[in-house]
This record gives C-alpha cells, sequence and structure tokens, in this order.
C-alpha cells in the first residue's frame, strides 16, 4: 500500500521580496510533489518596549500580531492570487521569526526561507533566521536566493 501522506511545506512569509520569491517557489514545488503549503508569519514586540528593563506600553492601536496577519493575507494574495493550484493555510505565530519556523517545521517534508527577509544587509549572502534555520531545522531547508527560479518539473 502506498503512503498517502501529503507533503507539507513550510514557508516563511514576512512581506519582503526574498519571501514573496520563497512563497512562490514553495507553491511551485508543492504542486509538483502533491503537496501543500504553510505560510507562517512571526511577530513579536518589538526590543525598544522593553529596554533596560522598563517596559513602555505599545502605541494605541498597534497591534504586531494584527499586522503580522495581514501582511501574510496580503503576500499570499499578490503571490498566488486566486487560484494557486495547491492548497495553501496562514498561522501567524508569536515569537522571533527563527523559533516560529522551527516550531512550525516539525513533521514537515521542507521549510522553505528567502535569503534575506526584512532587516537584513543588503550584501549578506544568508541573513541571520535563514542561516539558523540551515543549521537547526529539524527537516530540509530552502533558501531562496534574490533571484532564484522556480523548481524545475521532474
Amino acid at each position: 500500500m502506498a503512503n498517502s501522506v501529503t507533503p507539507r511545506i513550510v514557508v516563511g512569509v514576512d512581506g519582503s521580496p526574498a519571501s514573496e520569491r520563497a512563497l512562490r517557489w514553495a507553491v511551485d514545488y508543492a504542486g509538483l510533489v502533491g503537496g501543500r503549503v504553510q505560510a507562517i508569519a512571526a511577530w513579536e514586540y518589538p526590543a525598544f518596549y522593553g529596554w533596560a528593563g522598563l517596559a513602555v506600553p505599545p502605541p494605541e492601536g498597534f497591534n504586531p500580531e494584527e499586522l503580522a496577519g495581514r501582511t501574510l493575507s496580503e503576500t499570499v494574495a499578490k503571490v498566488v492570487g486566486d487560484d494557486a493550484g495547491v492548497r495553501i493555510t496562514e498561522a501567524v505565530m508569536p515569537g522571533n521569526a527563527a523559533q516560529a519556523l522551527l516550531e512550525a517545521a516539525r513533521g514537515a517534508s521542507l521549510l522553505v526561507v528567502g535569503s534575506r527577509g526584512l532587516g537584513g544587509f543588503s550584501g549578506a549572502l544568508l541573513g541571520s533566521v535563514s542561516r539558523h534555520l540551515t543549521e537547526h531545522a529539524p527537516c530540509p531547508v530552502v533558501v531562496v536566493r534574490e533571484q532564484q527560479a522556480a523548481p524545475a518539473a521532474a
């Protein structure tokens, strides 16, 4: 009897051009292997709100979880449109990006991230998150570079 488990491909999405390319790559790959995509956005309060042990309340109406969710939904809509051709679920997780993606990748077939997300140094080959994930992920990791093409059909 054949194994009927659908491959789960986790992709980190932060709204950056690199994460858009990673999402496109993950969707294309999922289509090739009959998989499904789990798009993840992470959120946390900026560090300056707790600087030196003094908690400063965030500005009224500032909700990083809501902002991450909106960015995730807008990015998925922009990249795949109305018909992705594969099943895509979206999840917003608390914590820094590396922590959230490592947690989401448990039991996944593949983890896909852009080479640099928001806040990365433009000359760096890998960002701190993608580098951390390649060293610690519980599954294979694909790091989509700036101009990396979609996966080739087998």
